[in-house]
């Protein structure tokens, strides 16, 4: 199976506590009832909103990033309901998704086109684990009405050799298989570096500091250029290909936090486009009082709406065992060859 770098960087993000159960919302008051609960904001208002409101306001937009915490269910159920109520004002949709990746889109216009069966499909497009909990709503409504479905990722094998082995790794990809990443694969947008080296070093130290990148982490960094870009590349083709669709499009919330990764990769492409960034933020128990009055600048800043949901169980709360972990990703990545992989037809 590839591996799935984007999904590895967000997972091991420090998730600790649980959301303050209520059954009693007092007004101004962002309190959730259950584990797939959310509330919506809308970040010029500092209000919240409810799901027919948040559409309306997405009417005119060409682009909608919908930032997620993978594996947590509040942020994919967001994502189905919104998906259904988009396409309820507006059914000329397109469903792109980080979830999938360029040499996958044949299997997924396959299944789309129930060529094949759903096992299929999943093995075919290396589908990930929790692709029938989290992501299929979103396949089978796009599959009932016949909207287009965007594999919009870079194949995972030329991320991690990227990884592994830098940019120049892409040199060494045959003409067949070099269309699977961007053309420019590598635009770095301003303020992204440093975001991703505090959260390098967080992970590393349990909190932020300025040391720079070393040399792997640098690589690691060019490899996650090299998705978002390629994620950027495919929406703008989707756009071109389907001018007047509105496009939806999901990945991890890293990808699309403050205007920034992919979404500041698709505006260097494409300035012209109307952009929305829905972007997830854990409601952690000290806040659940009344979050709109806590919440600082930054905060506001994470996307142009923003959705609170319960935070998932912390997988690792000692700052040596996240490390451990990620050791132990990279060593089972490092034991993979830099070989272009062939998908099955």
């Amino acid at each position: 199976m590839k591996i799935k770098a984007s999904a590895l960087l967000l997972s091991l993000t420090t998730l600790v506590g649980c959301a303050s159960i209520t059954n009693k919302p007092q007004p101004g008051v962002a309190s959730l009832t259950h584990a797939y609960d959310y509330r919506l904001i809308d970040s010029q208002t500092h209000t919240i909103i409810q799901l027919p409101e948040l559409v309306r306001k997405l009417a005119q937009a060409d682009v909608i990033f919908v930032g997620e915490f993978h594996g947590n269910h509040a942020s994919h159920l967001l994502q189905a309901k919104l998906q259904t109520a988009l396409f309820a004002q507006n059914p000329n949709q397109v469903l792109s998704m980080e979830q999938f990746e360029r040499d996958d889109q044949t299997p997924v216009e396959r299944y789309l086109e129930s060529q094949i069966g759903e096992k299929t499909f999943i093995d075919q497009a290396d589908a990930w684990p929790n692709y029938a909990g989290s992501y299929r709503p979103l396949m089978e409504f796009a599959k009932r009405h016949f909207l287009p479905v965007i594999a919009a990722n870079a194949p995972g094998d030329i991320v991690r050799c990227v990884s592994r082995h830098g940019p120049d790794y892409l040199a060494r990809l045959p003409d067949n298989q070099r269309h699977w990443v961007a053309t420019d694969a590598f635009y770095n947008p301003p303020a992204y570096q440093q975001k991703f080296i505090d959260f390098m070093q967080a992970q590393r130290h349990g909190k932020a500091d300025k040391t720079p990148l070393n040399e792997r982490q640098q690589r690691s960094y060019q490899a996650q250029l090299l998705r978002d870009n390629t994620m950027a590349e495919s929406i703008l083709n989707a756009k071109r290909a389907h001018p007047e669709a509105q496009i939806l499009h999901l990945n991890g919330a890293f990808h699309s936090d403050q205007h920034l990764g992919t979404v500041a990769a698709l505006k260097h492409r494409a300035p012209s486009l109307s952009i929305a960034v829905i972007s997830p933020v854990r409601l952690e128990p000290e806040r659940t009082t009344d979050w709109l009055a806590q919440a600082t600048v930054d905060d506001f800043k994470q996307g142009d709406f923003l959705y609170l949901i319960p935070p998932q169980p912390a997988e690792y709360v000692q700052a040596h065992k996240r490390r451990e972990a990620m050791r132990r990703q990279f060593e089972q990545a490092d034991q993979k060859p830099c070989l272009p992989a062939q998908k099955a037809s």
